[in-house]
């Protein structure tokens, strides 16, 4: 009888230990980390192509080379090719020559994207 009651404490104690190392498997969990980051309304205005929102924000005092997300307004404007705006964008004062958080500047960003008609326009400027 004694060597029975201890099986059954033994088997008993291996049950409940895979029990809780089950247990602890299952209820690991993981954290998600959500990074809230937004663009400006100023460079979305850029991105989107509104030349009339751009001029009044620029007109407002909208700062012409902060950068939103790592890019300056005139690497939003040359990335997408609003070649409309990024004339603006110059005639204001913008900064071409600044590098963004990757360490590229507008014409970078012109040439990677395959926006022609801004390519050539800052590739003029150059000249």
């Amino acid at each position: 009888m004694k060597k029975t009651a201890v099986i059954i404490a033994i088997a008993l104690g291996c049950s409940i230990n895979a029990l809780n190392a089950t247990n602890e498997i299952a209820t690991i969990s993981t954290k998600e980390v959500v990074v809230n980051q937004t663009i400006s309304p100023f460079c979305l205005s850029i991105l989107k192509g509104d030349y009339e929102t751009a001029k009044k924000l620029i007109d407002l005092g909208a700062d012409i080379n902060a950068k939103s997300l790592g890019l300056t307004p005139a690497m939003y404007a040359a990335k997408f090719n609003r070649t409309d705006i990024l004339k603006l964008l110059v005639e204001k004062g913008a900064k071409l020559k600044v590098k963004s958080d990757k360490g590229m500047t507008a014409e970078k960003y012109a040439e990677l994207s395959n926006a022609t008609d801004a390519l050539s326009y800052l590739r003029q400027l150059e000249s």
